[in-house]
């Protein structure tokens, strides 16, 4: 069967391309933005893609063509597709229906930390010799790729609360069907398609309305969106993590890359890994709890973890020049960029850190998270961000009152010439976005040598 995508190189869309190349279709794609980690990891599985939206990309017709959810009517390629008739599906749907069927689906879902907990998950079963498929918005390192059918009826899917395509404005996890459902934590967030918060914690109990009463939920107690979702009706075992929880974590080392695991009051053992940060202390937890629910003792789950190696793009060191150490991250939320923030603080104790933050997810360029923005940075010692100029806000207004030294600049040479002014050997220089960044990475590394 030949399978078109579009929107391929989207870290969900292309998990999927990679999936129905496994399972003996040809696939090809199109996308806006052709670029890595998702290029090279599907140009190297022999997947064909193209630039652009040309309807003459789906000549001759392909048999199915699985549509994005960045694209909507008025799309060239949406608009061919409707008019010839061209039979299409969305992503999560074609997941459900071609690859979920049958399967022990673990799901973890959350504002942040989806793509981390999926890809330890996936590494706990792997460890545990359990073979379990994957589908995760990312790279995690101990794989080398996003996605795949695994061998066992253990399937570990990374859960968006995104919509699933211009004709199907659900969530995405509502199509999966989890029997064992990590909840991580819930803000606001994807403002260009949900009014408030209410309207997640919605979606999050249509995800909570799908899990069997035989199945698992798994939530941090101190969550109150969460507490509000399970309050709405839950048939469902649930467990608890954190504060008060019945997994806790007793710290170590005040970084997180060292603490104690304890379930039920009994200690488990001992977390000593490379990631840093309470929230990678709670993803744990989650991922150890949804690991046992299929047979993983917490002691084997705790040696996984320990085997752990993140995922790129998140706290991945990309570069060290002249003794500056160049981090990236897909940090694009308050929340997780004074997380992200606080874990390297902790780690690198008073040394300078330097954080270059890009406003772009859809969120990010509504404004809705603006007056988080200067708060959020509290853990540097400098920061600079990027103004496009059709950001379409004042992004200079939002972040004035911050207490770090701050710039704001509208091109990425005003950004290597500041970073480049301050960057001493020791300095550690975090890059977050959620794109591409104009390759902003390897173009400060250059220019530091």
């Amino acid at each position: 069967m030949h399978i078109h995508i579009l929107g391929i190189c989207g870290t969900f869309m292309g998990s999927l391309a990679v999936l129905a190349k496994e399972l003996g279709h040809r696939v090809t794609g199109s996308d806006a933005n052709v670029y890595p980690p998702m290029s090279t990891q599907l140009e190297a599985q022999g997947i064909e893609l193209m630039q652009g939206y040309d309807p003459a990309h789906l000549q001759p017709a392909p048999d199915l063509v699985v549509v994005g959810n960045a694209l909507s009517r008025g799309n060239p390629a949406v608009e061919y597709v409707l008019n010839q008739g061209l039979p299409y599906v969305s992503g999560p749907q074609w997941l459900a229906d071609h690859v979920l069927q049958g399967r022990w689906v673990l799901a973890a879902a959350g504002t942040h930390g989806k793509t981390t907990t999926s890809s330890m998950l996936a590494w706990v079963l792997e460890h545990a010799g359990m073979s379990p498929g994957f589908l995760i918005g990312g790279v995690p390192q101990n794989f080398g790729v996003s996605a795949r059918l695994g061998g066992t009826p253990f399937f570990v899917v990374e859960a968006d609360e995104y919509d699933s395509a211009f004709f199907d404005k659900r969530s995405k996890f509502v199509h999966y069907r989890p029997r064992t459902a990590i909840l991580n934590n819930l803000e606001f967030d994807h403002a260009d398609i949900f009014p408030d918060l209410a309207a997640i914690e919605r979606q999050f109990h249509h995800l909570v309305r799908t899990v069997p009463g035989e199945g698992l939920i798994i939530h941090p107690q101190a969550e109150e969106a969460l507490a509000r979702v399970i309050k709405m009706g839950c048939w469902t075992p649930v467990q608890t993590t954190g504060d008060g929880g019945q997994w806790q974590a007793r710290l170590l080392s005040a970084d997180g890359s060292r603490f104690e695991v304890v379930f039920d009051g009994k200690v488990e053992g001992v977390v000593e890994w490379e990631l840093t940060g309470q929230h990678n202390v709670a993803n744990a937890l989650a991922c150890l709890a949804a690991a046992r629910h299929v047979g993983v003792v917490p002691e084997l789950g705790i040696a996984g973890l320990s085997g752990f190696k993140s995922v790129k793009r998140r706290m991945e060191k990309v570069a060290e020049v002249q003794g500056v150490t160049l981090y990236d991250d897909f940090a694009h939320h308050p929340t997780a960029i004074a997380t992200t923030l606080d874990g390297l603080r902790k780690r690198v104790g008073a040394a300078q850190v330097i954080a270059v933050i890009e406003p772009r997810s859809n969120s990010m360029k509504l404004g809705a998270h603006r007056d988080g923005l200067a708060d959020s940075v509290v853990q540097a010692d400098r920061v600079f961000w990027y103004a496009p100029a059709n950001l379409g806000w004042d992004l200079a207004a939002s972040v004035a009152g911050s207490t770090v030294p701050t710039e704001v600049c509208d091109s990425l040479e005003a950004i290597i010439a500041g970073v480049k002014a301050v960057a001493a050997p020791g300095t550690q220089v975090v890059i977050m976005s959620n794109g591409g960044f104009g390759g902003l990475h390897g173009k400060l590394a250059q220019a530091l040598k």
